[in-house]
């Protein structure tokens, strides 16, 4: 099929989308089930083929700018990026025509959903609780290597910045594993609440402490498009392991999104160009989420329950030392085995979280 007719069938589509985006917000139609049903599954499949046209455009505007830097920029590497990148975008305008093509003229989506994903990126950070918050971060993050054990999924470190006297900051992870990742994870978004004696506690007194949990899909390329004249990079020298390498280069990475402000660092590979690449992938599905999180507010038809939203402002469980508890709040359910539950057995509260989303 050539480009220019294509475009125009998704034009066409996207004009039937914004059609019948205000039919299912009528009254009339919600209150009629069967009709808002057959709309609204129109609805979904119109926006994956609307979705797919605008990023369409986006990559034709991203490959004139990535032209442009190569003809004109004098910086020796940010041409070696503008080149690579380069290649993605014409990949990616194909890939997007072949996908346009399937939702268009194919009756059977075959789409990947996004409970699917056999890859996400999870970030533990510290929060109230200074150097107790720290350990307990170090607690949460064996809990789930425990658990990805378990589970048979595969996880690497992609940064990390250590506590005061022990434990993390902050701690990103690279799981890869099984179908449906994301669907069993996507309930630990949120604040995490430890309440105990810390070992620094002289008077035996019980503290409570709290960290943030955040579990973003891993996307790729064509579901996101980053423009490098958005990005300012910077770079500075490790602070990991590493040996004599640490103090002699600058290999550490740090990638701001201009537009959204979202900072990402990167710096437990030796090689600048390999942080550069795990960097650029945790600020795609950063912003993934960020727009996710937007379209859902908007978007009050696909809501789904507070369990699913993956908002990392709700408290969603507490963990209670000495009484050997553990409480998820948004289905009030506790499991009074805290020892087992600190040793990756998770997935019994899981499922509970699949069953009340489910209903």
């Amino acid at each position: 099929m050539k480009k220019t007719s294509l475009i125009q069938k998704l034009e066409i589509s996207k004009k039937e989308f914004l059609e019948i985006s205000k039919l299912i917000i009528q009254p009339n139609i919600i209150s009629d089930q069967k009709k808002y049903r057959i709309l609204l599954k129109k609805y979904m499949t119109l926006e994956k083929i609307v979705f797919l046209y605008e990023e369409y455009k986006k990559q034709l505007v991203s490959l004139k700018e990535v032209v442009f830097i190569l003809e004109n920029d004098s910086d020796t590497e940010m041409k070696e990026l503008a080149t690579t990148e380069k290649y993605k975008i014409l990949e990616n305008l194909s890939s997007i025509e072949k996908k346009s093509y399937h939702l268009l003229f194919s009756s059977k989506e075959e789409d990947e959903t996004e409970d699917d994903r056999k890859t996400v990126i999870v970030e533990l950070r510290s929060g109230t609780g200074g150097d107790e918050a720290c350990i307990f971060v170090e607690d949460i993050l064996r809990m789930y290597t425990m658990y990805f054990k378990k589970s048979g999924w595969k996880y690497k470190i992609i940064h990390a910045q250590k506590g005061g006297i022990k434990g993390y900051k902050e701690i990103i992870l690279d799981i890869n594993g099984e179908k449906g990742i994301y669907g069993n994870l996507k309930f630990e978004s949120g604040v995490h609440r430890v309440q105990r004696i810390p070992k620094t506690e002289s008077q035996g007194r019980v503290h409570t402490s709290a960290i943030t949990v955040a579990v973003l899909p891993k996307v790729k390329d064509i579901e996101v498009n980053i423009n490098l004249s958005d990005i300012k990079k910077d770079t500075f020298r490790s602070s990991g392991s590493g040996g004599q390498h640490v103090n002699k280069t600058e290999s550490a990475v740090r990638l701001t999104h201009i537009p959204s402000k979202i900072t990402v660092e990167c710096q437990e590979e030796r090689s600048q160009h390999k942080n550069f690449e795990k960097a650029i992938s945790v600020l795609r599905s950063r912003i993934y989420q960020n727009e996710k999180e937007k379209r859902l507010k908007k978007i009050s038809i696909k809501r789904k329950s507070l369990v699913s939203t993956g908002d990392r402002s709700i408290k969603i469980r507490t963990y209670n030392y000495p009484k050997n508890r553990v409480t998820d709040h948004r289905i009030h359910k506790s499991i009074y085995n805290l020892a087992g539950f600190m040793n990756g057995n998770i997935q019994e509260m899981i499922n509970l979280l699949k069953l009340f989303e489910n209903k």
